[in-house]
């Protein structure tokens, strides 16, 4: 009898340590994909001399990305939907933007007011443009969208959760 307890002792110990990996393992596995996930770019150059930068996904669905909107420090979310790069007055206002004519926007919330400028550069990883249209409105907020006047000048591709915005040799 005392044999079948110290038996059973060990298994209950094994199966508590088996558990105890099995969780730190899992764990491990989770913290690795939330990390990959949150990664928002990364910059490649091809074999054939293509400058790329490639977007991951986010969680709730959106592609994001890092840039700068001449030299200053921009979070961008990915708007194919946009026809020009769009920022809140806030952040035009920040950057000493001139705001130009009076337009309508059309948003997926209805018209808005907005103004029409010009940004000498934008850069997004390795991706540069000078003289970007862009839109300025109230309804945004720190973030701006990366629209189609600056998008349409690289080719896109998409694969499952990756975006990979590309152009041929160096951008200017």
């Amino acid at each position: 009898m005392e044999g079948q307890a110290e038996t059973g002792q060990k298994k209950s110990k094994s199966l508590y340590w088996a558990a105890i990996v099995a969780i730190m393992l899992g764990l491990t596995a989770l913290f690795q994909g939330v990390m990959r996930n949150n990664q928002l770019a990364q910059s490649v150059l091809t074999t054939d001399g293509e400058v790329a930068l490639v977007l991951n996904r986010q969680r709730d669905g959106h592609f994001y990305a890092q840039g700068t909107i001449n030299d200053t420090a921009i979070a961008f979310l990915v708007d194919t939907g946009a026809s020009d790069v769009a920022l809140s007055s806030a952040v035009a206002e920040s950057l000493g933007l001139e705001f130009g004519p009076e337009i309508t926007v059309m948003t997926a919330a209805g018209p808005v007011p907005g103004w029409v400028t010009r940004l000498d550069q934008i850069q997004v990883g390795p991706l540069l443009l000078r003289n970007v249209r862009a839109t300025i409105t109230d309804k945004l907020g720190e973030q701006a969208l990366l629209g189609m006047s600056f998008l349409k000048h690289f080719s896109m591709i998409q694969e499952g959760d990756t975006l990979i915005l590309a152009v041929a040799g160096e951008q200017e």
